[in-house]
């Protein structure tokens, strides 16, 4: 099948564009020559876009498409995909990484639309190559919950993960999160990449404990994302009792409470009889 994007008439369907994560002149020569041949741009914030298309000396018409965007505009998209050229695009980076839009791929694809990617920045791709840490397996889990009990549990959830984990998040939930993440995880070397692509990138890497120090009261500006590195190997995490319980907590929600105080002794070096008599009372507590 031909190429359709570099072509001068692209065939109608839905594009989904990469788009600059900071540098502008990041954004691919083929992702700006489908932008200029869009009949429709659907943009998370028409005001961030136009801002990129002002860069590049064009003019194409534009529609929200958020979060908030219900069944009905989608369906109104999906029907000019028939015989339109629709470009879909986030504020920054790759749509659909911790951004809206995957529904907006699955109802195109049912319809029988063309649905194309053109593949270009993403912040979490870059924090890891500037982290230094393990890249060969990664998982991806976007911002923690805001509450404290949640991004607890959650975090219990990725800890026994043999895998590099990437956060995103915002300076002013920066320290917070730093803070959680070594309690639940233990204190395992992390990265904190911000301004990515911008006159004031910075990576700063070090043990959980000490950036969660650093930035307990300096609060960063700009876009930030969190790389953590994976359990070291046959090594036991440290972790206090709250720890423990949060660990057990998640645990529990989805194995029986044998099993869940096995794999938590395991992981924090803690006596299994000891752990099956917490989860009972935590169970029964419930």
């Amino acid at each position: 099948m031909p190429d359709s994007t570099i072509s001068n008439s692209p065939l109608p369907g839905l594009y989904i564009v990469a788009t600059p994560i900071g540098n502008l002149g990041d954004i691919s020569a083929r992702a700006a020559s489908v932008l200029a041949r869009a009949d429709l741009i659907a943009a998370e914030d028409t005001r961030v876009t136009a801002k990129l298309l002002s860069h590049l000396g064009l003019r194409v018409p534009m529609t929200p498409y958020h979060d908030h965007s219900d069944e009905r505009t989608r369906a109104a998209l999906v029907a000019q995909m028939a015989d339109k050229v629709v470009v879909l695009v986030s504020d920054a980076g790759t749509p659909l990484i911790s951004d809206p839009g995957y529904k907006l791929v699955r109802d195109a694809r049912a319809a029988g639309r063309l649905v194309i990617t053109l593949p270009g920045p993403c912040a979490a791709i870059a924090a890891i190559t500037l982290s230094g840490l393990p890249s060969d397996r990664f998982l991806f889990a976007g911002f923690l919950p805001s509450k404290a009990k949640a991004r607890a549990d959650t975090i219990a959830e990725f800890a026994g993960l043999r895998a590099s984990l990437v956060f995103y998040e915002s300076g002013p939930r920066l320290g917070a999160s730093l803070a959680a993440l070594a309690g639940g995880l233990g204190n395992r070397d992390a990265a904190v990449a911000r301004e990515i692509t911008k006159l004031y990138e910075e990576c700063v890497t070090g043990p959980l404990a000490e950036l969660a120090a650093r930035y307990a009261e300096a609060t960063p500006k700009g876009e930030i994302v969190i790389v953590v590195a994976p359990p070291a190997d046959g090594v036991a995490e440290e972790a206090d009792d709250a720890t423990i319980d949060t660990a057990l907590r998640a645990a529990l929600a989805e194995q029986p409470v044998a099993k869940a105080a096995k794999e938590v002794a395991k992981r924090f070096g803690r006596d299994r009889h000891d752990l099956y008599a917490r989860a009972l009372t935590l169970k029964g507590g419930e």
